[in-house]
């Protein structure tokens, strides 16, 4: 097995030692899934634009959650599933739709049972969903506009899942204590 550095804004210098320590300053602590990724400073700095493209999408905030969750759990990232569990806590999303992401469970909420099915099959089928799962995607509410933006929450947790997959971050207690 790679053993990957585990970069924090302790053991860097320059521009990845400012990047790294811009996170830690805006979460309040250094999310782990950062130190692995650090390994290509370019990967953090892709990572936190397309966050940013996901906060701008029309998907409420823990609509957002709920497909990062969905996707993490498709891709069975540990890291990724504890961080959009305790986030979409946060944000407000159903309690009962992130224990169900998480446990493969029914969904009972329509709106979001069609939402991270969505989403996982946007993940399973690499982005070639059969026309009836568009089309119950977009009979539960949502739009061709939001189609386009699950598959930018896609992308961005096919990054952070790949890297987490071969870095192996610990959730951090901070992420644990949030759940």
């Amino acid at each position: 097995m790679v053993d990957f550095t585990f970069h924090t804004p302790e053991n860097t210098t320059g521009a990845t030692q400012e990047l790294l320590a811009g996170i830690q300053k805006n979460y309040g602590f250094f999310p782990n899934l950062f130190g692995g990724m650090a390994e290509a400073p370019l990967a953090v700095e892709a990572y936190l634009a397309l966050n940013n493209f996901v906060s701008k999408t029309s998907l409420t905030p823990a609509q957002q959650q709920v497909a990062l969750l969905a996707v993490s759990v498709e891709n069975d990232c540990e890291f990724c599933t504890a961080a959009h569990r305790a986030l979409g806590k946060m944000n407000k999303a159903n309690e009962q739709t992130l224990t169900a992401v998480v446990t493969c469970d029914s969904i009972i909420d329509p709106k979001d049972r069609a939402l991270v099915t969505f989403a996982q099959t946007i993940t399973k089928t690499r982005g070639r969903p059969e026309e009836a799962e568009i089309q119950s995607f977009l009979n539960a509410g949502y739009t061709k506009q939001q189609i386009i933006e699950v598959i930018l929450i896609v992308s961005i947790k096919t990054l952070s899942n790949y890297v987490n997959h071969l870095t192996h971050p610990e959730p951090n207690k901070e992420l644990l204590a949030m759940m």
